[in-house]
């Protein structure tokens, strides 16, 4: 990049022509001149990739997203949403011709907005904080509100659902509402016919309004199953409940010698709920067999179901497995909540340029096999929907084969395994190449038949994207040679491998500074000297985080992206240890617990978690160095 000045040689008058109306806003508001403009301008043109004007001013530190945000705010933009989207960088030009040409050729014609996020030029939320700023008015999520009944039960829920609205309270003398589409004037103008002109609108997802709305009609119907403690009924209810409340992922269903032991996985930890007396094993066991629609009877093979349940804010997707056990089965429910909305690839926690890398040199790519590797419970499939949300467009196909789908996806054929019915990977599998797919989502590779498939799909110009169960990203490459898949395809096929793991993170409420000591520099292999850049942290523990001293969780990756060193490697079928040291001397791959170091220099985790988590393979290189490979 330049480093001249960029106060020298002004610019003429006529220099501004094309800038941009934010930008122009931006210099009337004295927040930018008109000389670190065209200084801009002269590094975009050099730029390659789709960037903005604004980008390339943030990038210079000339401005900030808040600084963009308050102007617009300040000032009410006039201009019309698609030519905001492109200037704010949501969107590029062609995506917005292309948009343009839609609506003209759907009939009925709809709004720009829709067909924006219908076709994956946009994600709906992204498109509701643009009209946010636009417009001033605020974005809420009714699902997650209190809401007054009073207020909705004035008109029929059938009302709500044709005009995609729904009061909330009242606030001051007005009625708050929620529209999916405040610049609908008939949605407007109907609501003051049955609220009153006294309204202040406010802007919402059309999902969350509708979930708003399915709540508020369980809640009218009392759906809500009564909690009685003293029953099977009552306490399976009150179990899962805790749970949803509780954000476990699993509940540990485990009959001991002398009781029924209940524990829940929270933030990847098992944590202890109750015990039980033995005396309840059956009655609760059977209780979830029905519930799961396996066989009651059968109590010496092990099993697996389903269980969908409906609570007061939605419905719970839970995979169950019965595990036989010399005290009885022990239960596993595996909670999925489908409501959860899908990530965007920036949000998953991956170092800024090895974000790049993987969406330039990996997802960019138009075929070869993207492995996503890591043990079970380590955020793979988030990751694998965040990609696939990535990579949608009106102009690919998508095909998934997946046991169970865990999130639906608009604009992709999902298929769910199902072998009950004889739906099994190996048929679906078979027949997923048929359907001329450019992208091809297979669930999880399992053996050597799925890997066949990824591979020869990727060799015939797909874009193969699966997971693995694998230690590291050199795994991958080794589990797909141990399952007899022939090293020259490995080689040639296999584009991108990324290893991951979730850490918890440090209680932002109860952390404080915290030095590493001689023991934790010792264990990582470090010198005083080689953290000398880092902010680390410790929490006490406190009542936000259950006096674990953690709450929530961040993703650890480490991303191997093959060149033509490695790939020989892979070829002569050298050890892991020597693909590893070739990968990282030759690609720059920095390591899970190398990231992992780089994110607890930031006090986003510990040192203590970072050990307890991570493999150690090989001494870590210096905090400074790995900063600057990660681009923090």
């Amino acid at each position: 990049m330049e480093t001249e000045n960029p106060t020298l040689n002004p610019p003429p008058e006529s220099d501004d022509t094309g800038w941009g109306e934010i930008v122009n806003i931006l210099i009337k508001e004295s927040l930018l001149t008109r000389e670190q403009v065209v200084y801009g301008r002269r590094i975009l043109s050099k730029v390659e990739g789709r960037r903005t004007l604004l980008d390339i001013l943030k990038d210079l530190k000339y401005i900030n997203n808040e600084q963009i945000r308050a102007a617009i705010r300040d000032n009410r933009v006039s201009m019309r949403i698609g030519s905001l989207l492109v200037e704010l960088g949501y969107i590029s030009d062609a995506d917005l011709q292309l948009a343009f040409a839609i609506q003209e050729e759907e009939k009925p014609r709809r709004k720009l907005g829709e067909i924006l996020v219908k076709h994956n030029f946009i994600d709906a939320r992204e498109l509701v904080d643009v009209l946010s700023l636009q417009m001033g008015i605020p974005v809420i999520e009714p699902e997650f509100m209190e809401i007054d009944k009073e207020l909705v039960s004035m008109v029929a829920p059938n009302w709500y659902d044709s005009h995609k609205l729904m009061p909330i309270g009242r606030q001051d003398g007005h009625i708050l509402v929620a529209f999916a589409d405040p610049l609908d004037r008939n949605d407007k103008e109907a609501a003051e016919r049955i609220f009153g002109s006294n309204l202040t609108p406010a802007i919402a997802l059309e999902g969350s309004i509708q979930a708003a709305l399915q709540r508020y009609q369980r809640d009218r119907k009392s759906s809500l199953t009564t909690l009685d403690e003293d029953s099977a009924v009552g306490i399976v209810n009150a179990m899962i409940l805790t749970a949803i409340k509780g954000h476990a992922s699993d509940i540990h269903i485990e009959p001991l010698k002398d009781r029924l032991r209940v524990r829940f996985r929270q933030d990847g930890v098992l944590c202890p709920y109750k015990d039980y007396p033995t005396e309840l094993v059956p009655a609760l066991t059977s209780r979830l067999k029905i519930m799961c629609e396996v066989d009651i009877t059968e109590r010496r093979r092990h099993q697996g179901g389903r269980i969908l349940f409906d609570y007061a804010e939605g419905q719970l997707d839970l995979r169950a497995s019965f595990y036989i056990t010399v005290h009885g089965e022990k239960i596993v429910l595996r909670l999925l909540n489908r409501q959860n909305e899908l990530l965007n690839l920036k949000e998953i926690g991956m170092a800024p340029r090895m974000l790049a890398q993987y969406s330039d040199l990996g997802l960019a790519l138009p075929s070869g096999v993207l492995l996503i590797t890591g043990p079970t419970g380590s955020g793979k499939t988030t990751t694998v929907y965040s990609c696939i949300n990535q990579i949608s467009t009106p102009q690919i196909s998508i095909v998934t084969a997946e046991e169970p789908v865990e999130a639906l996806v608009d604009g992709i054929a999902q298929c769910s395994i199902n072998p009950k019915i004889n739906l099994t990977f190996e048929e679906t599998l078979r027949h997923i190449v048929r359907q001329d797919p450019d992208v091809i989502v297979i669930g999880e590779i399992r053996d050597n038949f799925s890997a066949r498939i990824a591979v020869n799909a990727a060799l015939t110009g797909h874009k193969v994207l699966t997971t693995f169960h694998t230690e590291d990203s050199i795994g991958g490459l080794i589990r797909l040679l141990n399952m007899e898949i022939e090293p020259y395809l490995v080689s040639s096929t296999v584009v991108c491998v990324l290893a991951q793991r979730l850490l918890r993170k440090v209680c932002p409420d109860c952390q404080e500074p915290y030095q590493p000591s001689a023991d934790d520099l010792r264990l990582l292999g470090y010198g005083t000297a080689d953290i000398l850049t880092g902010d680390f942290k410790k929490a006490r523990g406190c009542p936000q985080c259950r006096h674990t001293g953690y709450r929530g969780r961040l993703g650890i990756f480490e991303l191997l992206l093959p060149d033509e060193v490695v790939r020989s490697a892979v070829l002569d079928q050298r050890t892991s240890q020597e693909i590893r040291r070739i990968g990282i001397e030759s690609t720059g791959m920095v390591t899970l617990l190398e990231d992992g170091i780089a994110k607890a220099a930031m006090g986003l985790t510990s040192i203590e978690e970072v050990l307890r988590c991570l493999p150690r393979m090989q001494k870590p290189r210096p905090l400074a160095e790995l900063q600057r490979l990660l681009g923090w």
